[in-house]
């Protein structure tokens, strides 16, 4: 209807048709500006694998000598033919997910690449047809969107590359240009990688825990020279569950609330109590207590919030007990809004509301759990009975992932230490084992490798009963930093009787 001028407010705004006015080329560039974290970029890359059905995911660190040259995050998903590639590419391109996808605005691929990239190529194949490949350049789709077509032959030589993962169909997104990996200084790529696959391990481990704990799913994280094709580090990714205490805190939880919430009906809270003084990294390894208390949010089995309180109240050390674990409702609603990086959850104050309704089936409301986890806090402070272990260098490489795991729940670790790396080696006959405290080093006599192997295949990560004695009986050596005369005479006694250890075990193995 026509406009009519007026003195009075106009509550409807009045229009006069439209016109398309579609996004500039530098709209890429925002998009690589969301403050991605490295490892909520390679989360985000693996929640497309899982959407394609995969069951195993490996993240390949690609070192040439002293560099780092690409990444690649390799599944063995149903694959994309050339319009699915397309629509990958494109920025919002997925127009449609399923209920359980976990992808969500159509731009994670791209954003969390570019973010950390300047250039992502994505290689895939399916069951009916060939490898086919596109390229972003960050210059070039910064100037006109122009996307690459990456040469046939070339995609077919990759997947067969890593046809150990990808087999008949899968994905394989490749990152060059990958601005952390040019800052590395000479000399210091060793750290560099350690740190950096720490940190990608236990935030996979956490943000995917609930897929990792199937024992359908795998994501390995691997070092690989790029030239030789050796593997040079492998690791297993473990889940970490913020649940995954052995006993509860307080006798009768967890306990489950319902918050009814307007716009949505009630919404469940699983309320844990965490058993004081933890030493488990499930509860003191995955960040600050302050920033882990409150609400675990999880869309569709995917962890999106690790922590927080959501503007209910504010952390506080007497409530770090306290988790409780929230599924968003699978309906679209107003009230929950997830980040882009899927690392957090906006809330009206509709739930805030919600929650000083919530209880449990009893009736008991939400707010004397909240006083039974500051209770159980504060009786533990009182206690001063606690035997305190003395805080350990971490293990390194040549660890299994799960003994890893155990000692750093057990031992409290030694912050910005070098772990100590287990690695075969060649050695005197009469000589089991030697030490290098400089570069954290345990050399073991590969002469001897065989007797705690048998027939299997040996592995970088292998013998785990022997390598979690010695890192037992080792560890303070690297710790305390100096030899003195008591260490070293314990080190020869355990020489002598592990040398003729290891001969009877051979010994028998050639009998049989």
């Amino acid at each position: 209807m026509p406009y009519t001028p007026s003195p009075d407010w106009q509550f409807d705004i009045p229009t006069q048709g439209s016109k398309q006015l579609p996004p500039a080329a530098r709209y890429v560039e925002s998009l690589t500006h969301q403050g991605y974290s490295f490892e909520a970029a390679i989360a985000d890359l693996i929640d497309n694998s899982i959407d394609a059905a995969a069951r195993n995911v490996a993240v390949i660190f690609l070192r040439d000598d002293d560099r780092i040259v690409s990444l690649l995050v390799i599944d063995d998903g149903k694959g994309m033919d050339e319009p699915s590639l397309d629509i990958a590419m494109t920025v919002g391109g997925r127009e449609e997910y399923a209920d359980g996808d976990l992808g969500h605005f159509g731009a994670g691929l791209k954003s969390a690449s570019l973010s950390h990239a300047g250039s992502l190529t994505v290689v895939s194949r399916t069951k009916r047809s060939p490898a086919a490949g596109r390229r972003w350049l960050m210059e070039r789709a910064q100037a006109d969107f122009s996307c690459d077509i990456i040469n046939a032959r070339y995609c077919q030589d990759l997947v067969d590359r890593y046809d150990g993962v990808i087999g008949w169909h899968g994905t394989i997104v490749r990152w060059d240009e990958v601005r952390a990996f040019q800052t590395i200084t000479a000399g210091q790529t060793d750290r560099f990688l350690n740190d950096a696959i720490e940190r990608l391990e236990t935030h996979l481990g956490l943000y995917l825990h609930r897929f990792l704990s199937q024992k359908d799913f795998h994501i390995d994280i691997v070092v690989e020279d790029v030239r030789t094709r050796e593997e040079l580090d492998h690791r297993g990714v473990e889940a970490i569950d913020p649940f995954g205490y052995r006993v509860p805190g307080q006798a009768g939880f967890p306990r489950t609330y319902k918050a009814p919430v307007e716009g949505i009906g009630d919404v469940s809270l699983t309320a844990h109590i965490w058993p004081p003084k933890s030493p488990l990294v499930s509860y003191r390894g995955i960040g600050p207590l302050a920033d882990r208390q409150g609400f675990y949010i999880y869309r569709n089995d995917r962890l999106v919030q690790a922590g927080g309180w959501n503007g209910t109240r504010s952390a506080e050390s007497h409530h770090s007990l306290a988790r409780i674990a929230l599924d968003l409702p699978s309906a679209p609603n107003e009230v929950f809004s997830l980040t882009v990086k899927k690392d957090g959850v906006s809330v009206t104050p509709a739930f805030a509301r919600g929650l000083e309704k919530a209880t449990d089936d009893s009736g008991e409301p939400f707010a004397a759990y909240m006083a039974a986890a500051q209770n159980t806090y504060r009786e533990a402070a009182k206690r001063s009975t606690e035997v305190h272990r003395k805080d350990a260098v971490p293990p390194g490489k040549g660890v299994d992932p799960k003994l890893k795991r155990i000692l750093r729940d057990e031992l409290p670790q030694l912050e910005n230490e070098e772990p100590i790396t287990f690695r075969w080696d060649t050695l005197p006959a009469d000589v089991f084992f030697d030490i290098d405290r400089d570069d954290h080093v345990v050399r073991l006599n590969k002469q001897y490798r065989q007797a705690f192997n048998g027939h299997r295949r040996a592995g970088s990560n292998d013998a785990p009963v022997l390598k979690g004695l010695l890192y037992l009986m080792l560890e303070k050596n690297f710790r305390l930093g100096r030899s003195s005369a008591q260490r070293n005479d314990e080190m020869a006694l355990w020489n002598s009787v592990l040398v003729t250890a290891a001969n009877c075990e051979l010994n028998r193995a050639e009998a049989e």
